[in-house]
């Protein structure tokens, strides 16, 4: 489910699943992590296969951590959620600098992992939403700090409550996305033709404010989850 190739500088990771619009197992979201830590290239394109990036958690996943609530236990359903977050963050603060090529719908997890990649761009058939409100559940990896961080608390809570979908242009005016392009690729090699050195300064000096903060809400995140896929174990199985 994920495949990776590289070339001297750049790491393509590829979320291969497109007869489920790559949404995203546990063992995908740990494959995931590997392939954006253990790497040596200098930056990442983190790409989804055919017409979607990527629609977040696996529905059949959160079916069994509902499942798991009606009998009586939210551990799995938190314990998913710091999968998550962890992936999250071995993007976030990964060695190389991490591109998310947006090229088709980006929704949920999908988007939350889009939102902890150094740089977003994204093609005209790009769109995205956080549409776990519409059915009973949020999106739990990260996002609630990183989508207020990145497009500022009334885009965020806009975004977040409403679970409607925004096309490239709207993207692009909120700051959810830096670029519309034709072919992300195009960014990345822009970004790999600079100083690596340079490059991995420049992330780290980046990407340090906050943690702190950030940390206590993902524990609030996880907790919020649980409690949103015990509250809905019925609905969510069916």
């Amino acid at each position: 489910m994920i495949r990776t190739t590289d070339d001297e500088t750049v790491r393509t990771v590829t979320i291969d699943r497109p007869e489920r619009r790559n949404a995203l197992t546990p063992a995908a979201l740990e494959a995931l992590e590997t392939a954006v830590t253990e790497v040596d290239a200098h930056v990442i394109e983190l790409r989804g296969a055919g017409s979607a990036f990527c629609a977040g958690a696996d529905l059949d996943v959160v079916a069994d951590l509902a499942a798991d609530a009606a009998a009586g236990t939210t551990d799995p359903a938190a314990a998913f959620a710091r999968l998550g977050q962890r992936v999250a963050r071995a993007i976030e603060t990964s060695d190389a600098v991490v591109v998310a090529g947006i090229d088709g719908a980006v929704r949920g997890g999908g988007l939350e992992l889009a939102l902890a990649c150094d740089v977003r761009v994204a093609t005209p058939a790009a769109s995205f939403a956080e549409p776990g409100v519409t059915f009973g559940l949020f999106g739990a990896w990260g996002g609630t700090h990183r989508l207020t961080a990145t497009v500022g608390r009334s885009h965020a809570r806009d975004i977040a409550l409403s679970g409607r979908v925004l096309d490239a242009e709207q993207a692009l005016e909120m700051g959810l996305v830096s670029r519309i392009v034709d072919t992300p690729r195009s960014v990345v090699e822009e970004i790999a033709d600079c100083d690596r050195e340079t490059l991995i300064r420049l992330k780290s000096l980046m990407g340090t404010a906050g943690i702190a903060d950030r940390t206590t809400q993902e524990d609030r995140e996880a907790h919020a989850f649980a409690a949103l896929v015990d509250a809905h174990a019925n609905t969510l199985r069916s």
